[in-house]
């Protein structure tokens, strides 16, 4: 009788490559900042545009339309727009040092 014998192979090993930190935050003051740069314009285009419609309306159902305005375009499309230059601004000033 014969017996084969089995040999496994150990499993090749990959080079991993280090993980990429991710930037950091930015600080509760340019959050602050960059929040006030998105809210302020979009209020005050929303006040231009739909103030003189809603005029005649309570302010609760004022205020509930123009947040219905400016709070999907601030979060949406300025906020990103805005952390994203602020990233770039970071990363730029990071070089200089």
């Amino acid at each position: 009788m014969t017996t084969d014998t089995i040999t496994t192979a150990a499993p090749a090993t990959t080079p991993t490559a280090a993980p990429v930190a991710a930037p950091a935050a930015p600080s509760v003051h340019r959050r602050a900042l960059l929040t006030w740069l998105a809210v302020y314009p979009t209020i005050t285009t929303a006040f231009l545009l739909l103030g003189p419609h809603l005029g005649n309306l309570p302010v609760p159902l004022r205020t509930l339309v123009m947040t219905a305005f400016v709070v999907p375009v601030v979060v949406y499309a300025l906020m990103p727009l805005l952390l994203k230059a602020e990233t770039r601004l970071a990363r730029r000033a990071g070089g200089r040092s």
